[in-house]
């Protein structure tokens, strides 16, 4: 399969412009790309533009590449259409198999040869996704995290039809556009990003169900230990600095046996009724009547600043 060069990608078709089709948007026009987007709802436009519009000085102060313009986009009356000159496709639709593959079947025909289509599917196995299209090979999960035009991470995950070389090429693409592109290489449920997610929530809501701490403690634990370490090192590098000098091995050595005490000791709690009660009642004493809007600006404002001052840590290093 003949590719593009990943660095030489333009123009690229987005399909679906919710919530993450159009943070992909800003996104992709921040880095100085032209895009063509279809989406069948009849607000798509407006509320697309509407989103570039509210991200657009965020992206200005994270650093615009040359030739970015907030207006390089235009809206296609169909996916066939969107994707007639792409270099690239991002997907972006409902999260149900059924619709997905319509849409795959739509467009395989007239996406130009060699074009790769990724999917931001959160879990939907591409396995299932590119099952008997002709184009099978050229269909790749890239899947980001939430909001895609701030989180770096993407993950990269191909089916059992897709074309190692597409993989390779997904990977560079993502790296090209300024992303952390990381490879999972076996398709589970959740990918590794949502999996890693539940299992400390599944954690967190055992805590609140069993009494142990209220969802705003929780959740404090996380954002004021936690969260600040993860922002700087992972789970496992984190181990491997608490063991010292002697690193990951030694603490092995010397924790490991109570390590695995605690794991038998984790909650495996169910999401009944009661259970959700505490959780709801929790979660709005965390919030003391903010709204969504404000909570979903809050987060973003500071995620901006924790990024904006990681890179600079990091560049002076």
């Amino acid at each position: 399969m003949k590719l593009i060069a990943p660095q030489d990608v333009r123009r690229i078709a987005l399909l679906g412009a919710g919530t993450i089709g159009s943070g992909w948007a800003v996104h992709y026009l921040a880095r100085g790309m032209t895009l063509t987007l279809y989406d069948p709802a009849s607000d798509a436009e407006q509320r697309v533009r509407a989103f570039i519009a509210k991200a657009w000085p965020t992206m200005c102060r994270l650093g615009l590449s040359a030739g970015a313009d907030p207006d390089a986009f235009r809206i296609a009356p169909d996916p066939i259409e969107a994707v007639r000159d792409a270099d690239f496709v991002q997907e972006s639709g409902p999260e149900r198999t059924d619709l997905k593959r319509d849409l795959y079947r739509r467009v395989d025909e007239a996406l130009p040869p060699g074009v790769v289509v990724a999917s931001s599917t959160s879990g939907l196995p591409m396995t299932a996704l590119q099952a008997d299209l002709p184009g099978a090979a050229r269909y790749v999960t890239g899947h980001p995290v939430n909001p895609p035009h701030l989180i770096p991470l993407v993950e990269v995950v191909g089916g059992s039809a897709t074309a190692p070389e597409v993989i390779e090429w997904a990977l560079a693409f993502y790296r090209a556009q300024g992303k952390r592109a990381i490879h999972i290489r076996k398709e589970v449920p959740g990918m590794l990003v949502n999996r890693l997610q539940v299992a400390l929530w599944r954690e967190a809501v055992h805590a609140v169900a069993d009494g142990i701490a209220s969802v705003e403690d929780v959740d404090a634990a996380v954002v004021h230990a936690l969260g600040l370490r993860w922002a700087l090192i992972g789970p496992h590098l984190t181990i491997h600095l608490a063991g010292g000098p002697g690193g990951m091995r030694r603490h092995l050595e010397h924790l490991g046996p109570s390590i695995e005490d605690w794991w038998q000791d984790l909650g495996a709690p169910k999401l009944e009724p009661q259970v959700n009660e505490k959780l709801i009642e929790g979660i709005e004493a965390e919030t003391a009547g903010r709204s969504y809007d404000d909570l979903v600006a809050e987060r973003d404002a500071l995620l901006v600043e924790v990024l904006q001052t990681l890179k600079q840590a990091r560049g002076a290093s």
